[in-house]
């Protein structure tokens, strides 16, 4: 005989089984409407454009926080441009930080135009426009459409470049430059600043190579001639196309307002010159009077020693008193023979005049 324990439980086993596969089956179902209600209209949008995507891809897109519809409407637009971009690549760019609608973009535009653009280029110069104000779809359309610089930049305050002829004269211009951007060459090449300073820089060596300033305002294409000639898009994002000169008019004459000012100096340097010499010539006069003070002080020293060389005299006896007073008629005459003739000078010298 069978044992009742083991009938009951075969006869409960059976209908915990259908409980457990009815749960299961609704967890499925459960799960599959979910997706369907998130991801259909998404799936069959792709689906019917051509771009077909998978519920896996979907379900991986959401898990990575990307938006979907972004990333699905961007792969269906290149796909009917023709473009062979996946799923995967797009959402890899937008986690770097990319413009993936831009990128799209871009790539279509440069396949209208004919121009060979890879789609990891195009992610490359979209990260590298990154907080510039510019993209990469603008970067196409200048490939395209080549765009006017003016240089020097209006926004930096100046309108014209200046530049000094070998005759002295100021000659002031102002250029347009033609460039297109070059796609190979755009990511780690200099900017738009670099080309206007290169243009500049060549603007003011012809100038300053020209003999009159009339060379340049008869020729002002050899301004052109010679800035296109020195490869100034070297390493730089663009391409010159042509550089033309807007504007060339003639300054002021710097070459004589430094004549007059060197000459101005050279006047002050000689007047500097002149006042030295004068105050040696000064010290040098009082230098002679005072030697002259100094003489005429050893004259009366001399003079005060006569009155003690004659009474040395008398006492030794050397002089006597009769020779005392010749010496002093002497010395009377000779005093009235000096007025007479210092009385009679002015005659003379009318008479000699």
């Amino acid at each position: 005989m069978m044992n009742p324990k083991l009938t009951q439980l075969g006869s409960i086993l059976p209908g915990q089984l259908d409980y457990v596969l009815f749960g299961i089956v609704l967890l499925i179902a459960i799960i599959f409407g979910i997706i369907l209600l998130n991801f259909g209209m998404i799936y069959i949008r792709a689906l019917t454009s051509g771009a077909k995507v998978k519920f896996s891809e979907l379900i991986a897109l959401r898990l990575r926080g990307v938006p979907v519809g972004l990333i699905v409407d961007n792969r269906i637009t290149a796909v009917k441009s023709g473009l062979n971009v996946s799923i995967d690549d797009l959402s890899t760019h937008y986690l770097a930080g990319g413009d993936v609608e831009m990128v799209i973009r871009a790539l279509i535009a440069a396949r209208k135009a004919g121009i060979h653009l890879e789609f990891d280029r195009a992610c490359a110069i979209d990260l590298a426009t990154k907080g510039t104000g510019k993209t990469v779809f603008e970067a196409v359309k200048t490939s395209v459409n080549p765009k006017v610089i003016d240089c020097p930049n209006p926004t930096s305050g100046k309108t014209t470049i200046e530049g000094v002829a070998k005759d002295g004269i100021i000659i002031k211009a102002r250029a347009r430059v033609t460039v297109r951007t070059n796609l190979d060459r755009f990511v780690g090449g200099a900017t738009e600043e670099t080309i206007i300073a290169r243009v500049g820089e060549g603007i003011v060596t012809t100038i300053g190579t020209a003999n009159s300033y009339k060379d340049v305002l008869e020729n002002p294409d050899r301004i052109s001639k010679t800035v296109l000639d020195k490869a100034l898009d070297s390493n730089t994002a663009f391409e010159i196309l042509s550089i033309d000169i807007a504007d060339v008019f003639v300054g002021e004459n710097v070459g004589a307002k430094l004549q007059a000012e060197q000459a101005e100096a050279n006047k002050l340097i000689a007047q500097a010159h002149a006042e030295v010499r004068r105050a040696a010539a000064v010290a040098l006069e009082q230098e002679m009077l005072a030697r002259v003070q100094e003489m005429r002080a050893r004259v009366v020293e001399a003079e005060a020693q006569v009155p003690q060389a004659m009474a040395e005299a008398f006492r030794a006896g050397h002089l006597g008193i009769m020779d005392y007073y010749r010496m002093r008629n002497v010395q009377a005459d000779t005093g009235m023979r000096e007025s007479i003739a210092g009385g009679s000078q002015p005659a003379g010298q009318q008479t000699k005049s």
